[in-house]
């Protein structure tokens, strides 16, 4: 089954990707939860006009989304949490502590676009992913300390 996509959904697709899908997925969840239509004709002839019109202001967002990812390319975060003897984290960091981070450092990120691979129960160095745009990313060091 061919959905066109109404908003980005991780490790699916984008906003106005036309997708194949599992037909249980499609009209048990992405169509009732408003995510996506069933890709008709009608429909992808409509989603063609619409990307036409929006090709200059699609083109805006991702020269902006470079110019983020231009500034956040040497950005280095530390973000201290509560610790116990052993070095383990009371609790986890993820990507609403990170988005905390930068904001402080000046950088306005949505704590969506803020992907981390493994889960940080521990002190030490790690990596997380901004997808600022379906075409570029920016990978952002950061190490946890102990508060």
């Amino acid at each position: 089954m061919q959905v066109i996509l109404k908003e980005d959904i991780l490790n699916l697709g984008y906003k106005d990707d036309v997708v194949t899908v599992k037909s249980g997925y499609g009209r048990n969840y992405l169509i009732p939860q408003g995510k996506a239509v069933i890709a008709t004709p009608s429909a992808l002839k409509m989603l063609a006009e619409n990307m036409k019109q929006r090709a200059h202001k699609l083109e805006k967002i991702k020269n902006d989304a470079k110019e983020l990812a231009a500034k956040l390319e040497g950005v280095s975060l530390t973000i201290g949490a509560k610790t116990s003897s052993t070095g383990k984290i009371f609790g986890s960091v993820n990507n609403i502590q990170i988005a905390e981070a930068l904001e402080k450092a000046g950088y306005e990120v949505d704590r969506k676009v803020i992907f981390i691979k493994e889960s940080v129960k521990e002190v030490g160095a790690y990596k997380a992913i901004l997808k600022l745009h379906k075409e570029v990313s920016v990978e952002i060091p950061f190490e946890v300390v102990a508060e």
